[in-house]
């Protein structure tokens, strides 16, 4: 996967990769050279935007009886949290960006679900953090709904992974898993949140502006 920087606001020290598709393996190779060249300060902070086909990915705290009992591939990697699914209509983002506090990772969370409640905000949604569960979620009589995840890792001061919101997804590939380790919730998206039909590309220009707000915040 190229990595080529498009342009950025001339008051933001963030540059955006935005990218279509992208195959998990190839989007984390890539991440890994990024983060190289932001340790190395050969590159800017970056915050890469794309898609990915269909995969189970596991985090370090993935249980073996949260994992596809089908023999479904799950690709194990080296950021927090447990097993989530990404697919096409869901939004991945991956901020590669150099910590003020390095070993403040939870005001760095904070920050991102800051930034992706104001982006369900601007859509009409209310959303919100709930107290031991990561994310973001939408909260009603209907019961708690996680419509994005987050799963970082810090290393060097400059964080890899990010955040999945769910626009439009199928989500019938999260009935293979206990997503995020969370038996007791359901998974939501903005379509059916919303009900309409919402598109990557109407979502997309709001996480940028939010995230990079809620980034400035808290990298150097």
């Amino acid at each position: 996967m190229g990595v080529p920087l498009l342009e950025t606001p001339s008051d933001s020290a963030i540059a955006l990769s935005r990218h279509g598709l992208v195959e998990y393996q190839k989007a984390w190779e890539s991440q890994r050279a990024i983060h190289q060249d932001v340790v190395d300060g050969k590159r800017p902070n970056t915050l890469l935007l794309l898609e990915h086909p269909s995969v189970f990915t596991a985090g370090r705290r993935t249980d073996d009886s949260e994992r596809p009992t089908d023999g479904t591939p799950v690709i194990d990697v080296d950021r927090g949290g447990r097993i989530t699914w990404h697919g096409p209509g869901q939004l991945v983002g991956y901020p590669i960006v150099k910590l003020l506090k390095p070993t403040e990772l939870v005001g760095f969370v904070r920050e991102i679900e800051a930034g992706l409640i104001a982006v369900c905000s601007d859509l009409g949604l209310e959303t919100q953090r709930i107290d031991g569960r990561s994310g973001v979620w939408v909260r009603d009589n209907q019961g708690d709904r996680k419509i994005a995840a987050i799963g970082i890792r810090v290393a060097k001061g400059v964080t890899m992974h990010g955040f999945a919101l769910n626009v439009n997804p199928d989500l019938s590939a999260f009935k293979s898993i206990i997503p995020c380790g969370i038996s007791d919730a359901d998974v939501t998206s903005l379509e059916i949140e919303l009900q309409r039909l919402i598109t990557i590309d109407e979502v997309a220009p709001l996480v940028e502006r939010h995230i990079f707000e809620s980034l400035k915040r808290v990298s150097a």
